[in-house]
């Protein structure tokens, strides 16, 4: 079995990815597979629209830190338009090939607009609500809580994170699930050392006893994920 005792220090591909758009579209196009299959998207959403049904305002602003080609914030925005919200997207990315990618792709929603920024000095702005899904684990112990220190700061009703749960189990169904549903030898590495890479519940407590003035709400989800709301 897997070691999942401790968190991998291994690099992810995608982090120093080298081809061509057409290669990182077939990647990312991967990665929204997954996302949508395994609940990823779903559990964003559902988050979203019980902090906006919970504070009630004319619009919102959503940030969406780590947003690559802007898949979650187009079916964001349709739900909203469904639900009738007025909400203003903003997508932050430092992957330059990924945000040219979201901006062809996000040219019928012009309630989108993408930042090509890195996240740690990104110069503060005012919105409602920060989301990040499957980034937090891209950052080190040390980086987490400057993360959460400078979003919980810039949103006005919360932080919704959703990321992986370090287990052996997650890892095996993923390499089984791999097989027939990913296409790309890339994102079939990068998911497998995404789930080493994930975290324990034990361990996204103690970066939220780092927020004691906040609600901290953080929940197990299929398909071995943890969402972890951060409310004002």
């Amino acid at each position: 079995m897997i070691d999942c005792t401790t968190v991998s220090t291994q690099k992810e591909l995608m982090d120093t990815f080298q081809g061509t758009t057409k290669d990182l579209e077939a990647l990312l196009a991967d990665i929204n597979r997954v996302n949508r299959l395994l609940g990823g998207i779903h559990i964003t959403s559902e988050a979203i629209f019980r902090l906006i049904q919970e504070n009630h305002k004319e619009s919102y602003t959503i940030l969406d830190v780590g947003c690559s080609d802007g898949d979650m914030l187009r079916k964001l925005a349709l739900r909203a338009k469904k639900k009738n919200v007025h909400v203003n997207f903003i997508g932050l990315d430092l992957n330059e090939q990924a945000l040219e990618i979201a901006g062809q792709k996000s040219k019928t929603f012009p309630e989108i607009t993408y930042l090509n920024q890195d996240v740690f000095t990104l110069e503060s702005m005012e919105v409602d609500i920060v989301i990040t899904t499957l980034t937090l684990h891209h950052f080190n112990d040390t980086e987490i809580p400057i993360f959460l220190e400078r979003f919980t700061k810039m949103a006005h009703l919360g932080v919704i994170i959703n990321d992986l749960h370090r287990s052996p189990w997650a890892y095996y169904l993923f390499k089984a699930f791999s097989v027939i549903f990913i296409k790309t030898s890339t994102a079939k590495h990068d998911g497998l050392v995404s789930i080493l890479r994930g975290f324990k519940k034990k361990e996204l407590q103690i970066f939220s006893d780092l927020l004691p003035k906040k609600q901290n709400e953080i929940t197990w989800r299929w398909a071995f994920r943890y969402s972890w709301i951060i409310k004002n």
